[in-house]
């Protein structure tokens, strides 16, 4: 079964930005192509938190993540090549809607005093990138269980060539974007 915003994106938003942008055929409408979810720690942090780290990523998003290790040394940063340093998820098609949309219903929400995402964000091919400074906000994860604060970088790949045709694509979804 496909999910509630699929259904939308299918019945909603293709429609709306056909007309609005002129397509002429099917396969021009911009959509999601994938979500990363990066979380980066700190190499100096104990051992355990790279652990702790992987283990919310996956509470939070239902994929065991990804670590990502260092391809150069730097000293003064005290990283030594080959060393563990983040892990990182990435969620296409179903998992991608669905993570979408406890994004935007539940967890961006429960931030506190919060306005909506600056629209600035793209990077100029359509994709759009955040940081999240607390993983709290999402309900997965248990207040109790939090050894140390989290942050993570979310980015929404789209196939759109633009930064214009990605933000109409993301607020016809419900991306909450901040007002002007």
């Amino acid at each position: 079964m496909k999910s509630r915003l699929y259904e939308k994106y299918k019945k909603e938003v293709v429609p709306a930005l056909k007309e609005k942008h002129n397509y002429t055929n099917i396969h021009q409408i911009p959509k999601m192509v994938k979500i990363v979810v990066n979380m980066g720690v700190s190499a100096s942090l104990e051992k355990g938190a790279l652990e702790d780290a992987a283990k919310d990523l996956t509470s939070i998003t239902g994929r065991k993540p990804a670590i990502s290790k260092s391809r150069h040394s730097i000293a003064q940063f005290k990283l030594r090549e080959g060393q563990n340093i983040g892990c990182r998820v990435t969620l296409r098609r179903d998992e991608m809607y669905e993570f979408f949309d406890r994004l935007v219903a539940t967890a961006l929400p429960r931030i506190r005093d919060f306005r909506g995402l600056s629209p600035r964000k793209f990077d100029g091919r359509g994709n759009y990138t955040f940081g999240v400074n607390d993983q709290a906000i999402f309900p997965e994860i248990e207040l109790e269980k939090i050894k140390r604060t989290q942050g993570m970088d979310i980015t929404i790949v789209t196939d759109a060539g633009d930064n214009a045709h990605a933000l109409d694509l993301l607020k016809l979804m419900g991306f909450p974007f901040a007002e002007k």
